[in-house]
């Protein structure tokens, strides 16, 4: 809302509001806890970018070998074979499934380049600032949290094949070194969108407002 006459928005930590990051629910300043979910109530997690970035770079360092091991190691009687990520979806495109080898690519490599690179951003503009509105960065962050999810998909098809092809000494598929450093990958960059404090990304616009004293 707008305070009369001053020409700039009230902040709700200017009101003395707190807002619940999980329910949403908005509580007087001061409280403890949301009487809705339990959570703890806090203006700003002042940690909220250290743990970002500490996040982020364990998730970076964990999908460097995601890449460079195999994901999918299959044994029959004549032939071991071995599949990195990439090498995986190309496989199955020769064989005509071009459907699911794009599938893989956009889960396993797009995805996750594309949240690195989007929480990085996010968490730096928070500390520096930068010409792209608020509203725009809310939506990305919103867009992070959100496919954070779909980013699993390689580490499950690994897991029903590993289940369901155990055909004794005729044929197995089980999952690669990959795997474990894929789904750890993951896990840390969803833990990293869920440490960034999106409302930092709107105190830099109250502090560039004008304040006019009466």
């Amino acid at each position: 809302m707008e305070v009369a006459g001053a020409g700039r928005r009230l902040t709700a930590r200017e009101a003395g509001l707190v807002a619940c990051r999980r329910c949403s629910r908005v509580w007087p300043m001061g409280q403890a806890r949301c009487d809705r979910c339990g959570s703890k109530l806090v203006s700003r997690d002042t940690r909220s970018l250290q743990k970002v970035w500490a996040w982020w770079i364990a998730g970076v360092i964990a999908y460097i070998p995601a890449n460079i091991y195999p994901m999918l190691v299959t044994n029959t009687l004549v032939y071991r074979s071995e599949n990195t990520i990439v090498g995986g979806a190309v496989e199955v495109a020769h064989h005509g499934a071009y459907g699911v080898a794009a599938i893989i690519l956009i889960a396993s490599v797009l995805i996750p380049v594309g949240k690195f690179l989007a929480i990085a951003f996010l968490a730096i503009t928070a500390q520096r600032g930068t010409s792209v509105t608020p509203r725009a960065r809310t939506h990305l962050f919103e867009i992070v949290e959100f496919i954070g999810r779909w980013s699993m998909i390689d580490v499950f098809v690994v897991a029903i094949l590993s289940s369901l092809v155990q055909l004794s000494v005729v044929a197995s598929i089980r999952p690669g070194p990959a795997a474990l450093t894929f789904a750890i990958s993951v896990i840390c960059t969803m833990l990293s969108a869920q440490s960034f404090d999106s409302r930092l990304i709107w105190d830099a616009v109250s502090r560039q407002q004008p304040r006019k004293t009466p």
